[in-house]
């Protein structure tokens, strides 16, 4: 499995900061969305590889030690002569969370570092959009191409082109992101599949998620919770996703495990460090 790239600074804060507001305590911990979905794939026995670009700094360092402890593979992570992507994120106390993001190293990745070596031998492809949008929608293109599964988890909500959608076999939006995508918030979820991909699941939060193949929608329900911190949820639910796809589960079975591993996530603080092995889910 080939996924893609940012650290993350938490700062707790008792309400959604406004301007001037004087937030509590911060936390650093490894984050960025493609280095999570990695994490949390790796961290359930997927074989895995990170394809991205981090900065000759401490913190690249940071992200090098905690993808590696995952048992990521990170050879085709580029040091590039910028800094480690940064993500500034406040919690609330019932675990909300607004986040700003600075790309740094993330903008370094091109078209170019998708090659054949990255993609030989790969199952599924997972890419999100903190990275620019050609080298995503070139890997998109050169994964197909290989007969690579596709996932597009389309965060941060960004237009991609249509030639892009059509050759997904999974799209993975949360419901902002398909109410962006679909131009209303009241519009048919299902009318994601009319953009194009194969298929498409949506995330609903605490009420799990949506999948829809063809004709049928079907409502995979999350365990019963109580949150303390929501950041990475989505990049664990993709992280696993693409694992019990990579194993050979089907879409509906693999949103059910992923469902899971994010209800796990939403009752730890932080990101990578909140996310379960595979023991801790038997």
């Amino acid at each position: 499995m080939l996924i893609w790239w940012c650290r993350s600074t938490v700062v707790l804060a008792a309400a959604r900061p406004c301007w001037a507001a004087t937030p509590g305590d911060t936390a650093l911990s490894p984050g960025g969305k493609g280095a999570n979905t990695a994490v949390a794939a790796g961290k359930l026995g997927a074989d895995v590889a990170l394809l991205g670009a981090v900065g000759d700094d401490p913190y690249g360092r940071l992200l090098r030690d905690s993808l590696s402890n995952a048992g990521v593979d990170t050879q085709f992570v580029r040091t590039v002569d910028r800094p480690t992507g940064i993500a500034y994120i406040t919690v609330t106390p019932d675990g909300e969370n607004s986040i700003l993001v600075s790309p740094g190293a993330n903008s370094a990745l091109e078209p170019g570092d998708i090659t054949d070596e990255a993609l030989d031998g790969v199952r599924v492809l997972v890419a999100s959009l903190e990275v620019p949008l050609p080298t995503v929608e070139r890997a998109v293109v050169r994964a197909r191409e290989n007969g690579v599964r596709v996932l597009l988890n389309l965060s941060p909500a960004a237009e991609v082109s249509p030639e892009t959608l059509a050759a997904l076999d999974v799209l993975l939006v949360n419901e902002h992101e398909a109410a962006y995508l679909l131009g209303s918030e009241d519009a048919d979820p299902r009318k994601l599949l009319e953009l194009g991909p194969r298929a498409a699941v949506v995330t609903l939060g605490a009420k799990g998620a949506a999948v829809l193949e063809g004709d049928k929608s079907t409502t995979v329900e999350s365990p019963k919770v109580e949150a303390v911190d929501t950041t990475g949820a989505g990049d664990a639910f993709a992280g696993a996703l693409a694992a019990a796809l990579a194993d050979g589960a089907d879409l509906v079975e693999s949103a059910g495990r992923a469902v899971k591993v994010a209800a796990v996530t939403v009752t730890r603080r932080g990101a990578q460090p909140s996310y379960p092995t595979a023991a801790e889910l038997e």
